[in-house]
């Protein structure tokens, strides 16, 4: 996590550059969600959705309508912990868990009017954190901690974007899979999010 802020930052700074060599409308935007991801199959028996964020950029690629996509996912969960975690005795219920998993995608863009039309398909990984709980009979007292569950996945889904000049409004879905397990079972997921991203193409456009 300490490595992603300067990669972000090197990634855009290489980016300006390009932008200012092309007259592509949609060369650089900043992307900014926030929704709920609905745990499915298997997954849903131990995660509950809550609040969760997303943070990513748009990067076009060429004058067509290709474009790399790194994402931020910050996603939370409800956690009903089912199998006790080796070394403890009790099982977390309504617990939180949280996800720092970056995906970088390929994806490819229609633009028709103020509308848009994007899909992609990546992969990645990160990390889950999940809690864990220690009683203290003797000092009536429960200690939380995280475990930390590194997780590679592949991510592909699809939006919608209308353009209000400066920035376009979007409503993202997705199907994220993860290759290891969470409670014995694989992770899977569908992010749902809506909101903002900004064209910084105009922002750092020569005059």
């Amino acid at each position: 996590m300490k490595l992603l802020k300067p990669l972000v930052l090197l990634v855009t700074a290489i980016t300006i550059n390009v932008n200012a060599q092309s007259s592509r409308p949609d060369k650089l935007y900043s992307s900014n969600g926030f929704g709920f991801s609905i745990p499915v199959g298997k997954t849903a028996d131990y995660y509950g959705p809550k609040f969760s964020t997303t943070l990513g950029l748009n990067i076009g690629l060429g004058n067509g309508g290709l474009f790399l996509y790194p994402k931020l996912s910050l996603h939370a969960y409800q956690f009903n912990q089912l199998v006790a975690d080796e070394g403890y005795t009790y099982k977390v219920q309504k617990g939180r868990s949280t996800t720092y998993l970056l995906n970088v995608a390929l994806g490819y863009r229609k633009i028709v009017d103020k509308w848009a039309f994007y899909g992609f398909a990546g992969a990645g990984g990160g990390f889950i954190l999940t809690p864990q709980a220690s009683v203290n009979a003797a000092t009536f007292e429960v200690n939380m901690k995280n475990k930390t569950n590194a997780m590679a996945i592949a991510e592909a889904g699809g939006g919608v974007e209308y353009n209000l000049g400066a920035l376009n409004l979007f409503t993202e879905v997705s199907y994220m899979h993860g290759f290891r397990d969470i409670q014995n079972e694989k992770f899977n997921s569908v992010p749902i999010s809506i909101g903002i991203k900004p064209n910084l193409s105009k922002l750092f456009k020569k005059r």
